[in-house]
């Protein structure tokens, strides 16, 4: 029996669901030809689930029929799922009828291989290009390129597409043999560095040539599977830093795994590990607007990030004598390694001093979390805290609060009573 058009859909959009590396910012493409939509500055709207996902695109699958059998995949070729394929023209027409309902504001797609990765890749481009093209869809379009296709293709996707990404899944050549073995890093990198190479072109043909086409003006991402296999956070932050470093990635996405299967290859866990996925966020964030490196967030020492405490703190709570600073004195790059101090935090502190000494009252109003901040700080010399605390003690005061770590203390202290009377 054949699908209808609502059928497909339903099965497809639930097996992107586990694509997280979609994005519905960064593109600047106008609406200079009386088309339809715009994808300029804040032109994407953003909804969100309740788990945080961005659901402003239409998120689906051309496809979910795949030749590869990734064990961590819910698409593997060895499961027992109902498979569906879109053609080409009803993607094109889903995207522009949910378009014109106000439903979405642009497209993400991605897809399982079949035949081979240019059979698949030709598909994904040709959407695209009947969307720009035939009906002047001028909105965001983020297409996931398919590792092995050709750099024709791959050139091609970029004239259209807002975004690229190639999801590099695992943290390393060992696990990706180990769950996905018909799947290797080299064909991953290669269309990664391809993409790098054409955006820096691009950016030099626009300087000489005004109209010249751009090539995914909205730059490329991937995607990191978190909970997997065995790598510690170390090794995936590590792998992170070398990818922004090499390939220029506007962003790495972490996808904490989802069980979806029993292969004995993988680890058994009854949820995601959400808790660690957010502070692999956190710790990436550090990295790309902190000024860490990922070897001072987490070292073979500390290999893996403190599930309790956000990266930040733990990093300034292994290195206290660096602390406290000079609000009024530091520099900018060293105020953003204080716990409970931003970006934007930091940037009103260093203009606000120059006109008169900040104190604590300032920086309340400035938006910094005071809570975190005073143990790390003193102000015009002062410190918000009269005594200085160990690292334990820090750690307790921040997680409880001082009411519950006093009540603790109590506690303890008619404990040792009780058992010495």
């Amino acid at each position: 029996m054949k699908e209808t058009v609502q059928e497909k859909l339903k099965i497809l959009a639930d097996a992107a669901k586990y694509d997280v590396s979609c994005s519905s910012s960064g593109g600047k493409r106008k609406n200079t030809n009386k088309g339809l939509g715009n994808a300029e500055g804040m032109g994407i709207c953003h909804s969100y689930t309740e788990d945080g996902r961005c659901v402003s695109l239409l998120k689906i699958l051309l496809t979910n029929f795949c030749i590869y059998d990734c064990a961590y995949c819910v698409t593997r070729k060895s499961n027992d799922i109902k498979r569906a394929a879109f053609t080409v023209d009803e993607v094109v027409d889903l995207t522009l009828n949910f378009y014109r309902r106000n439903y979405i504001e642009g497209l993400f797609l991605s897809s399982g291989i079949f035949k081979n990765a240019d059979y698949t890749m030709e598909r994904l481009v040709r959407i695209a290009k009947k969307l720009r093209t035939e009906h002047k869809f001028n909105g965001y379009i983020h297409l996931k390129t398919i590792p092995g296709a050709s750099d024709e293709l791959i050139k091609e996707a970029g004239l259209y597409a807002d975004r690229l990404s190639v999801n590099i899944e695992l943290p390393s050549e060992n696990s990706l043999k180990t769950l996905a073995p018909e799947k290797n890093y080299a064909e991953i990198l290669t269309p990664m560095a391809a993409i790098t190479t054409q955006l820096k072109q691009s950016k030099e043909e626009v300087k000489l040539f005004k109209h010249a086409p751009a090539f995914a003006p909205a730059g490329q991402s991937t995607q990191l599977i978190v909970g997997a296999s065995q790598e510690n956070d170390h090794q995936i932050l590590s792998l992170s830093s070398q990818l922004y470093q090499n390939y220029n990635l506007k962003r790495v996405y972490y996808s904490g795994y989802v069980p979806v299967s029993t292969d004995s290859r993988l680890p058994v866990l009854v949820n995601p590990p959400l808790i660690r996925e957010n502070r692999v966020y956190q710790a990436d964030w550090l990295m790309r607007f902190y000024g860490f490196s990922a070897s001072e967030i987490a070292d073979e020492k500390h290999p893996n990030l403190d599930l309790e405490i956000d990266p930040k703190l733990s990093w300034a709570l292994r290195n206290l004598q660096v602390f406290p600073i000079e609000i009024n004195t530091a520099d900018y790059e060293l105020i953003l390694r204080i716990p409970g101090i931003g970006v934007k935090s930091a940037k009103r502190i260093v203009a606000a001093r120059r006109f008169t000494p900040l104190h604590l009252d300032h920086l309340h109003k400035f938006g910094v979390v005071l809570k975190r901040a005073r143990y790390f700080i003193t102000c015009a010399g002062k410190s918000p805290e009269l005594r200085d605390y160990t690292e334990q003690a820090i750690r307790r005061r921040i997680l409880f609060g001082e009411g519950s770590v006093r009540n603790s203390l109590v506690k303890q202290q008619l404990e040792l009573f009780q058992q010495a009377s």
